[in-house]
Parts: C-alpha cells; sequence; structure tokens
C-alpha cells in the first residue's frame, strides 16, 4: 500500500526564517561572550562560564526544537487543555514555599536537575497554543458577544495576577499584550477590546504606582541622571556604554562598561554592551536582524490566513508578538526609553530558560511553514490527478 502523500512529502523548512533565528543565536553566542566574561571569571573563574551555560541550554533548546518540528500542529491544537493546566500548574507551583528559588527578591524559578527553570517562559508558550486553539473553536462568539471575549481574559488575568505575585511585572505585561493582539487579531470587537485594555492599563497604573519598588523604578527612569549612583546607576551606566560606541564602536571585547560598572551586563543590559562594542551601525543591524524575523513571521502569519489556517496563524500572531515586543522592552530599557523590566533579548542575552524556550517556539513557526507547503503541494498534486487528460 503506498504511503499517503503527506508522509511521503520531505519536510519543508523555511530557509529565510531558520537563517535569521541561527543568525541571531549565534551572534548572540559571540556577544554574551564579550559581555560575561569579566564576571564569569569573577563568579566561577572561568571567564567562559556563562557561554557554556548558554550553549548547553542552546544544545537542549535544539533537541526540543528537533521534537517540536515533528510534531503536527492538530496535536497542539487537540492538546490545548492540557497545556493550558500545564501554565497554571507552573505558574502555582513557584509560589509553593521550599519549590520555587528567589533571586533578588523575586521567586520565579524551580530547581529543575542542573538548570533553574524560569516557569513563566514555558507557561507563556503553552498559554499562547491554547488561545490560538480557543480563537479557532469560539471564533464566532468571540465576534459576537462580550462573553466570547471574557472568557480567555478572565483566565488570562489570573494567570498575570500569579506573574505578578512572584513578581514578574515584565513578563505579565507580555503575555497580557500577546493575548490582546491574538484576540485582535482573531475579530474581537473594538469596544470589548478597548474597554478591558483600558481596564488593564489602568490596574498596571495602580499597580507601579503603589508598589514602592516599581514607582522608584519608574522615577529612576524619567531622570536617571537625579540619582546616578543609587537608582539611576543601571541605567546612567547604560547610556554611558551606548555613547561610548559612537559609529563603529571600541571593537569586539574592548568594552569598558561590562568591567563591573554596567550591572546585569550578560543579561538585561547586553544591547548596552554590543552597543559599546559595535557602535551605532552595529545596532542598527542587530535591531534589522529583529525586523526581518518579525517580518517574515508575520509574512507566515499572513500566509496560513490565506489558506485558512487559522490555528496556525494566531500561534504566528502570538509567538511574532510576543518576541518582538519583548526585544522592543529589553531595547527600550537600555536605552532609556522604558523603565527596567528585568526581560532579556531573545537569542540573545543570556537566560536558559528563555533561550530553550524561544528555540522551540522557532520550531512550531517552521513547522506551520511546513505543513503550509505540505497542504498546497497535495492540492496542487490533487488538482493534477483530476484534470482532463488532455489540460494537463
Amino acid at each position: 500500500m503506498p504511503f499517503p502523500a503527506r508522509l511521503r512529502t520531505p519536510l519543508t523548512i523555511d530557509p529565510v526564517l531558520l537563517t535569521l533565528a541561527l543568525t541571531l543565536l549565534l551572534g548572540g553566542m559571540v556577544i554574551l561572550a564579550s559581555a560575561s566574561v569579566s564576571v564569569s571569571d569573577a563568579t566561577a573563574g572561568n571567564p567562559f562560564y556563562y557561554l557554556q551555560r548558554q550553549a548547553l541550554a542552546a544544545a537542549i533548546g535544539g533537541a526540543a526544537a528537533l521534537v517540536c518540528l515533528f510534531i503536527p500542529l492538530a496535536a497542539w491544537r487537540n492538546l490545548g487543555p492540557l497545556l493550558l493546566l500545564l501554565a497554571f500548574v507552573l505558574l502555582i507551583l513557584v509560589l509553593v514555599p521550599g519549590v520555587g528559588y528567589t533571586v533578588n527578591g523575586s521567586t520565579r524559578w524551580v530547581r529543575v536537575g542542573f538548570m533553574n527553570l524560569q516557569v513563566s517562559e514555558p507557561a507563556r508558550l503553552c498559554l499562547i497554543l491554547y488561545l490560538a486553539g480557543y480563537l479557532v473553536r469560539r471564533n464566532k462568539s468571540l465576534r459576537e458577544g462580550f462573553v466570547g471575549f471574557l472568557r480567555p481574559m478572565l483566565l488570562l488575568s489570573v494567570a498575570c495576577a500569579l506573574l505578578l505575585s512572584e513578581p514578574d511585572f515584565g513578563a505579565a505585561i507580555v503575555l497580557l499584550a500577546t493575548s490582546l493582539a491574538m484576540l485582535f487579531v482573531a475579530g474581537a470587537r473594538i469596544r470589548d477590546f478597548l474597554v478591558f485594555f483600558g481596564a488593564a492599563v489602568a490596574a498596571m497604573a495602580v499597580l507601579a504606582v503603589t508598589s514602592p519598588y516599581r514607582l522608584k523604578r519608574l522615577t529612576g527612569f524619567m531622570d536617571p541622571w537625579s540619582d546616578p549612583f543609587n537608582s539611576g546607576f543601571q541605567l546612567t551606566q547604560s547610556l554611558i556604554a551606548i555613547g561610548r560606541g559612537e559609529w563603529f564602536g571600541v571593537g569586539l571585547g574592548d568594552g569598558v562598561q561590562k568591567l563591573f560598572y554596567l550591572p546585569e551586563a550578560h543579561t538585561d543590559f547586553v544591547f548596552a554592551v554590543f552597543a559599546e562594542e559595535f557602535g551605532l551601525l552595529g545596532s542598527l543591524l542587530l535591531i534589522g536582524l529583529f525586523l526581518a524575523f518579525l517580518w517574515r513571521v508575520g509574512r507566515l502569519a499572513m500566509r496560513a490566513a490565506d489558506a485558512e489556517r487559522f490555528f496556525e496563524a494566531y500561534i504566528a500572531v502570538g509567538i511574532g508578538t510576543w518576541l518582538g515586543l519583548q526585544a522592543f522592552i529589553n531595547l527600550g530599557v537600555n536605552m532609556g526609553l522604558l523603565p527596567t523590566k528585568g526581560l532579556t533579548l531573545p537569542l540573545i542575552s543570556y537566560g536558559r530558560s528563555s533561550l530553550i524556550v524561544t528555540m522551540a517556539s522557532i520550531a512550531i513557526l517552521l513547522r506551520i511553514h511546513h505543513e503550509l507547503a505540505t497542504d498546497t503541494g497535495v492540492s496542487s498534486n490533487n488538482r493534477r490527478r483530476r484534470a482532463p487528460r488532455g489540460k494537463q
């Protein structure tokens, strides 16, 4: 018995998307090696300590990506309720005393073998996959009534509340904004969207103002030079690093700010180190790579929508919004345009949980491209078989 055409079709990879992702990943390794060399030597007596850990995470992420690349999108859709349950189990588990791991006053990690898993990363991807399935199943209800909009937002509000309990204000903002973008693309009514968006913004503003440490971050962001050795220290050092880069940078490895002047140089502020060493032109190139990556993901979402593969389209919109927004926030923080949020620069900053989940997410995007290409090929073959002999 011949195999179905779907099984005979070789794996089709989007070469542009894959090239952009690998360029950012490998370039990120080079940037991380330079940014972390001093803190690695001081922390572990090994100048490549953080680079080696990030490389191991990349290997794990590659294995996870390979698995995700061969999982049909229909399987993710069927697993939606279990993914939702997994997301909430992770978000609750980290808050259990003795289970969650605390760093700098935030309990965001769970120890998993040799590494600490930041639960917001896999939970976010699980929620995106679940929400994409919901938007397909309940699209009519979403478009015609407030209840269809309210149901997922209640679940996401609970998830955001759990994230704020860690606390992880940045992750809550990214999750909420990503979910709203997916709902908007799926056809949520503008008035429902605006009402909830306004309420969410008001709630975030009240939370920020009523929390002393968040208020301190906001005031420090608006005028970092008023207290350059305390609340404004990180931002002033970041701006000094970016300013020192000028047009062409001081050269790879020759940056000064990473030498214990700039806190978190290998995580939240890795872009400042990159800007110092590669200058304005290098920074524009890095931003251009991110924009090209997001453009490619946007095209993938439109292709899926044109093929009426709306589940895949919503996933692409969700992953693209998440990665794009996180990159925008990280760059904005480094340049003094936004208050500090503690979010990594995808594929660049040191962060093993972030890297593994990001690589798995990109593999899901590549799987979407494969299934779209396969469906197109199968449909074309079927049309040729059905065509009259004289018209082939």
